[in-house]
């Protein structure tokens, strides 16, 4: 057991402060995450008239829980041991409203020429044991300061409505609960968990059936124009074009 001694009180304010600053280039890195998918969104919706993305959500990771977390693993209590061991300080939550827009949204994510994908990893493809399902990846995006350049490293989530709602759920079902858990509620959850996936599945499917709905009634729509709809039509989206 550690004696928490005068010094190591005052080591552990030092270290507080320090922690505020550091993480000032995370909170930055955030920010520049955040701009990059409000970005993607918007050309997404003009370009194929559909949002892929419902929700956003994002946090910095407070020092008190990077300094506990640091505690739980017995690693050394400093500022270089906090970026060579957390790589989750950053984090990004994308809720999406089908699986086929989490591979979507991956694929133009890695294709920001200042991102790199330092790890991916597939927990729909894998899902976890207990059912969770989602899409990791730890990108790093370069932050530009008053003196120097950094490169951070942010955590994105990428998941269903489904998918984030079991996910929820189970925390708050979890939440602060340090006993073993009765394996018949593990099988419940787990079960809730295939379900979900199995709601993915068909919403999916419906999705796709609708889409090529819609381009079958479009192109018979288009079939059945005169010459003078289609100079009209021409002229609209001209118009649209020149207004951006």
């Amino acid at each position: 057991m550690v004696t928490k001694t005068p010094d190591h009180y005052h080591m552990m304010k030092t270290l507080r402060t320090d922690l505020v600053r550091f993480m000032m280039s995370y909170k930055f890195a955030l920010k520049e995450i955040n701009t990059k998918i409000n970005i993607l969104k918007e050309e997404f919706q003009y370009v194929h008239d559909y949002n892929p993305i419902e929700h956003v959500k994002s946090r910095v990771k407070s020092p008190e829980s990077l300094l506990n977390k640091l505690q739980r693993k017995g690693l050394e209590i400093s500022i270089d041991s906090i970026q060579r061991n957390i790589r989750d300080i950053a984090g990004v939550r994308i809720t999406c409203s089908f699986v086929s827009d989490i591979y979507e949204i991956k694929n133009m994510l890695e294709s920001q020429k200042d991102i790199t994908v330092l790890e991916c990893r597939d927990y729909i493809q894998h899902p976890k044991p207990n059912g969770y399902q989602s899409l990791h990846l730890i990108v790093q995006i370069p932050i530009f300061m008053s003196d120097r350049e950094e490169l951070v490293p942010v955590e994105i989530q990428i998941r269903t409505i489904a998918m984030d709602f079991w996910a929820s759920l189970e925390h708050k079902i979890y939440y602060k609960y340090n006993k073993e858990i009765p394996q018949r509620i593990v099988n419940e959850l787990k079960e809730a968990a295939d379900t979900a996936a199995r709601l993915d599945r068909k919403m999916e499917t419906i999705h796709k059936e609708m889409i090529q709905l819609k381009e079958l009634a479009a192109e018979e729509e288009s079939n059945s124009q005169t010459p003078f709809q289609h100079e009209t039509l021409q002229i609209l989206v001209t118009n649209k074009f020149n207004k951006i």
